[in-house]
């Protein structure tokens, strides 16, 4: 009976908060380089939200939801909101990378804290996936308008959708690796430029689109009924995963205590007015039937409705800037995790690695590259999204319980921020969360089962005897 209750012991054994910021100062195997300021943290957030979600996602929920996607995108919007608050709180009082992984370890356990580590791992690489297949379909939609060619839709197109191998995917993966290579720092200042640059295009899509807005465009707003509202709340809801990603940077933030909630709430408010706004203006210049099958459909509206071929062009450049920066954010925040995860004894030292020159984590960059670029050039889009937004569900969940069991067994803690109407808002959140993760398909269940029991398998062959918790 004791061996039992030692065993449950060490499942739950939580790091304590003193060393998760000690390790971020000098941690094991090296430490990451605070290089970013406020600035440059909002539009790593932006960067990641603003992307597929509103330039390939969107086509994709309108058929479910009709006008009412504007709706989708609000409940996925406070749900991401009631988060974020719960985010601010924990990334001021644990400024450090891992975003909800490190979380879940001072809160919940390492058995708990390892679960939410999967699933992060899984959130990133298939959303980074379905990104870059996102990025292939804009791609050729510019040749299309350049020189009126199209590559074949089995090297350009995602299986189920007329393709067998995505080459621009593959492509994508190769170009953010080369850049993540170099450091953080210079990918942060590459991703800014190209926020601006993102911002810019979809202001264009929403001046041009709002000149061909029709009232009865809007009606029936909800044809699906709110079934189909629900969905594509679901579906869309990965677009946020620029929440999570903005909280991966604990470690290489100058004054994470302030710097990070203030980054997270910054940027969750900018996307979810781009969002809407977005949103409004294409059901409003396009019957909602019409969006059914469209690849690259914001460049094709703008096509549509000005009836040349400059606004599609100059769009479809912006796109693929835009989700050339989600792709860069998405697959810097996995390499992060799976550093600090290996710091931890979880994963093999090989992910714990450091360049000692640019002092970047070089064999995770590859690592990675090589999953995502596997998955983007084979695996289905629909797939990739559903299992991002499950991923990014179950994390954002733990974090709102985090919060409640920190104010519990640490009340103690200096609190750069503290989450406004406290228990109602983290309890929303997790509310709001476990309802969308009914609405995803079962399939989506069903692979998520798979992924955690592969997960749980090596966390007792290997982590749980390897944590550096196992030797305290």
């Amino acid at each position: 009976m004791s061996s039992v209750m030692s065993f449950g012991a060490a499942l739950l054994r939580c790091k304590p908060v003193g060393a998760l910021a000690d390790e971020a100062d000098a941690g094991r195997g090296g430490h990451l380089a605070r290089s970013m300021g406020l600035f440059q943290l909002v539009m790593l957030g932006v960067g990641a939200t603003v992307g597929t979600g509103i330039f390939v996602a969107l086509t994709a929920a309108v058929p479910e939801s009709g006008p009412g996607v504007m709706i989708s995108f609000v409940i996925a919007g406070v749900t991401a909101a009631l988060t974020a608050l719960c985010y601010a709180e924990l990334a001021s009082t644990i400024p450090v990378s891992g975003s909800s992984y490190s979380y879940a370890y001072a809160t919940l356990g390492e058995f708990f804290a390892f679960i939410v580590g999967a699933c992060l791992l899984l959130e990133y690489a298939v959303s980074a996936s379905a990104i870059a297949v996102g990025w292939g379909q804009y791609l050729n939609e510019l040749l299309r308008d350049v020189t009126g060619l199209q590559m074949p839709a089995s090297i350009s197109q995602p299986p189920g959708a007329g393709g067998v191998f995505n080459v621009p995917a593959v492509v994508l993966v190769a170009i953010c690796t080369l850049l993540l290579l170099r450091g953080a720092r210079e990918s942060a200042t590459v991703n800014a430029v190209l926020v601006l640059v993102k911002l810019g295009v979809l202001l264009l899509f929403v001046v041009i689109a709002l000149t061909a807005f029709k009232p009865h465009n809007l009606t029936p707003f909800t044809p699906h009924g709110w079934v189909g509202v629900g969905t594509a709340a679901s579906t869309i809801f990965f677009s946020y995963i620029g929440i999570d990603a903005v909280s991966t940077a604990g470690d290489e933030v100058k004054d994470p205590g302030r710097t990070l909630p203030l980054g997270i709430i910054i940027s969750l408010v900018l996307v979810t007015c781009i969002y809407f706004a977005v949103a409004f203006a294409a059901v409003g210049a396009q019957p909602w039937t019409e969006f059914a099958g469209q690849n690259a459909g914001l460049a094709v509206i703008l096509r549509n409705v000005t009836g040349a071929a400059w606004p599609s062009l100059l769009f479809s450049v912006g796109a693929i800037i835009s989700i050339f920066s989600v792709m860069l954010v998405t697959m810097y925040g996995q390499t992060r995790i799976l550093f600090t995860m290996s710091r931890d004894g979880l994963l093999p030292k090989l992910f714990q690695t450091l360049d000692p020159k640019t002092r970047s984590p070089t064999n995770n960059t590859l690592i990675v590259a090589g999953f995502v670029a596997a998955l983007a050039a084979v695996v289905p889009l629909g797939v990739l999204v559903n299992l991002t937004s499950m991923g990014t569900l179950v994390a954002f969940g733990v974090v709102s319980l985090g919060v409640m069991i920190l104010r519990r067994t640490r009340p103690d803690l200096k609190r750069g921020f503290r989450v406004p109407l406290y228990p109602l808002v983290p309890v929303a959140s997790v509310g709001f969360c476990l309802y969308l993760v009914t609405e995803l398909p079962r399939q989506t269940h069903l692979l998520f089962v798979l992924w955690v029991v592969a997960a749980l398998l090596l966390y007792f062959g290997y982590s749980f005897r390897n944590s550096e918790m196992s030797a305290k």
